[in-house]
């Protein structure tokens, strides 16, 4: 445990250092992997295929804010669906207007959340999202980034599984008649509203239990939030017949629950132990409070400085001389 806690403190002050570097580092891997997606999954305006363009972007990212990630993808998915049909654009562009009207007025700071949430449905683990939420911010209403990736992710599935059918509705309706239909197609979509109710439900109940004054209230939060999870999917599963196999969800939930753990052991790991509870008083108030220590272990770096041969005596002046303080200071 001590190796454990020695590396994990080596980690930290490592990304102290050099959160300057790490930060657009990981923007940029963030936009590259989010444009790439939009590159394979949509690729409909051939224009925008190249990869070259996509390692643009994802650098030009790196020195933007996390926001902009948002904004790129969201004008690549709009060209390339305007290559595909003029009615999936519309009511994409009409989509992403309430999206961004809710995100950037009530969580405009949590721009990772809205990258990272349709990344980890494409990796078949959106579960882990709402347990980072829940876990790491002090505002609930982040839930809202989450929900525009959720969103997101959904529409665009949608229109790409009926690409075929999309494109071919120019030849034989109206503009609005499609429009109509892409909008039904989106909003009748069962598995993105049972997804969105799991993930929110989750996150809420998360954040509310790490809250508590109770011990081990992290580990408490990311059991009850993965079990939650899983039940709620499962009765879903059987009520709605939605797709994806009870082993998928069941890894995707085991693999948030240990996503939460590393969470927890990195940034709140704490020696229930040694637990104390101090009360005090000002003039207007009396207060009890519980403090709970961090389990803490410094690495310590050894140095062994050889002060002269093994025959050979070490004198005073030596010593002063090694230890770089006044000779005076080593009169016992």
């Amino acid at each position: 445990m001590t190796a454990l806690l020695e590396i994990k403190e080596r980690i930290r002050s490592f990304c102290g250092r050099f959160e300057v570097y790490l930060v657009p580092v990981i923007k940029s891997i963030l936009a590259f992997l989010t444009f790439h997606m939009i590159r394979s999954h949509l690729g409909y305006m051939t224009q925008l295929n190249s990869m070259t363009l996509v390692l643009a972007f994802a650098l030009a990212c790196a020195l933007l804010p996390v926001n902009m990630i948002v904004v790129f993808a969201a004008l690549l998915v709009l060209l390339n669906l305007f290559s595909l049909s003029l009615a999936a654009c519309m009511v994409s562009f009409l989509v992403l207007m309430v999206l961004f009207l809710l995100y950037f007025r009530f969580s405009p700071q949590k721009g990772f959340y809205a990258v990272l949430t349709p990344l980890a449905f494409i990796f078949h683990v959106p579960y882990v999202i709402p347990v980072a939420i829940g876990l790491l911010d002090d505002n609930p209403v982040s839930v809202l980034a989450m929900m525009s990736g959720t969103v997101m992710y959904y529409l665009l599935g949608g229109i790409v599984a009926n690409d075929s059918a999309i494109a071919e509705m120019l030849e034989d309706d109206s503009v609005l008649t499609k429009f109509v239909d892409v909008l039904n197609q989106f909003v009748g979509n069962r598995e993105m509203m049972v997804m969105l109710v799991i993930l929110t439900l989750s996150t809420l109940v998360v954040w509310f239990i790490r809250r508590l004054s109770v011990d081990h209230a992290w580990a408490i939060a990311i059991s009850t939030g993965c079990l939650l999870q899983f039940i709620l999917r499962f009765i879903c599963d059987m009520q709605f017949k939605l797709p994806g196999s009870t082993l998928e969800v069941l890894a995707g939930v085991a693999v948030s629950a240990l996503v939460g753990f590393v969470l927890q052991f990195f940034f709140f790991n704490l020696d229930y132990t040694r637990t104390e509870r101090v009360q005090f008083e000002d003039d207007e108030y009396y207060y009890y409070v519980k403090a709970v220590p961090k389990i803490y272990v410094a690495g310590t770096e050894k140095k062994v400085q050889k002060f002269s041969g093994d025959d050979v005596p070490i004198t005073r002046r030596d010593l002063a001389q090694e230890m770089d303080i006044d000779e005076d200071l080593l009169d016992f």
